[in-house]
């Protein structure tokens, strides 16, 4: 079905032919007719699959057929990043049409965020804290706000986000249209629509524990004080065409990119201490192909936009199953293609363990010729004794939560 069906604005047609796109994606093609009604939605759906061109277009095409002046669409996401791509979408989306799009996020200045809002944006893109620390400095009211939106609500609530989001939800009129967003849907996410939403229609294109079809996973069972000297060879015998780098901590991944500047790879790191800055420049280089491997932690990474990431490359085991999912889902974008690697420690053998039950699959392992392992890799990874024990763990591990 294509965009002309979904009874759009014209301007809003013109400004996705002029982003290439013909058809909607399942998400899309679910939330778009579904919030043109007005109804409250909670959307689940892989990472990458177009969630926020399925809230944008609504809230834009409302604009468009009921104009008026002021700020009516609160977009709430976890991270600078984030915002930044949403705040994105809305301008190329609506590139032919006269609406305003604010941002309000941290490490950058506050008076250049109160004029954008002073000029008459009516959608505004916010990180939790800062939007916070304007409304409390009265900078401005949202007691106009016709839509509000959680966009990536599972990393919001990870992040600790929960006290600010219900003070904001507070300040936002009752009578609005509220619609979230998330990859996963856990039950503290169910919680949070329980006072949020109103009866929401519920949009679930895949298994919240699933990994894009189009992804090719594999692990390089490693020595944990090898590991630096075997990312660098992988690097050199494969192929990357552009490589995100996960680490788990900031001072690990400045370790990381350290040691690859000094082997002669373009890298640039993305983390919570760099100022926005230069967060922005290694998006910005990355995006465009002036550096090849971004090293990045999980928080930092969220949002992370880019349409070709040929490898993610899981440099420290996640601790958490759904992290590796949000993770090497920025390969794969739109049902394309790409490779999850993970290097894994001995000691991080049960987290992966865990993983490969969250996802229903055992990753195969595998050595790199001529790496100089310390001690020969073990490749026969543990299994469940049937299908039906790893299916059991797995609920277990739900009916926990």
């Amino acid at each position: 079905m294509p965009f002309t069906k979904l009874g759009l604005h014209p301007e809003l047609v013109r400004g996705i032919r002029a982003m290439g796109f013909a058809e909607p994606t399942p998400i899309q093609a679910q939330a778009i007719p579904l919030a043109q009604k007005g109804l409250d939605l909670l959307g689940c759906a892989q990472t990458g699959s177009g969630k926020t061109a399925a809230f944008s277009l609504p809230i834009l095409h409302r604009f468009l057929e009921h104009p008026r002046p002021g700020l009516r669409a609160l977009i709430i996401v976890p991270t600078r990043e984030l915002a930044a791509q949403v705040e994105t979408t809305f301008r190329d989306l609506g590139r032919f049409t006269p609406i305003k799009v604010a941002i309000v996020i941290g490490g950058v200045g506050y008076q250049g965020q109160r004029q954008a809002l002073a000029q008459g944006a009516q959608v505004l893109v916010a990180t939790p804290g800062r939007l916070l620390d304007h409304l409390r400095q009265g900078t401005f009211r949202l007691d106009q706000v016709e839509f509000l939106v959680l966009d990536e609500a599972d990393r919001m609530l990870d992040m600790g986000f929960l006290p600010d989001i219900r003070e904001i939800i507070r300040r936002v009129p009752t009578k609005r249209q509220t619609m979230l967003f998330s990859a996963t849907l856990v039950p503290e996410i169910e919680r949070v629509a329980a006072f949020a939403m109103k009866d929401p229609q519920r949009i679930q294109i895949s298994r919240p524990t699933s990994v894009a079809e189009g992804i090719s996973q594999v692990v390089y069972p490693v020595a944990q004080n090898q590991k630096s000297e075997f990312l660098v060879t992988l690097l050199q015998a494969t192929e990357i065409n552009s490589g995100l780098v996960f680490c788990r901590t900031k001072h690990g991944a400045d370790n990381v990119t350290r040691r690859l500047k000094d082997k002669g790879f373009s890298v640039g790191v993305l983390h919570a201490d760099r100022t926005q800055g230069q967060r922005t420049d290694a998006m910005e280089n990355f995006r465009k192909g002036r550096i090849k491997i971004l090293v990045a932690t999980d928080i930092a990474a969220r949002g992370i936009d880019v349409k070709e990431i040929s490898h993610v490359i899981n440099y420290d085991v996640p601790r958490h199953p759904e992290d590796y999912v949000h993770r090497v889902g920025r390969t794969a974008r739109a049902y394309g293609v790409g490779d999850a690697i993970t290097l894994m420690a001995l000691d991080e053998q049960p987290f992966l363990g865990a993983i490969e039950r969250f996802v229903g699959i055992v990753f195969p392992r595998a050595v790199l010729p001529d790496f100089k392992y310390s001690a020969p890799p073990h490749l026969t990874p543990p299994r469940p004794k049937t299908f039906a024990d790893m299916n059991w763990g797995r609920y277990r591990r739900r009916s926990r939560r």
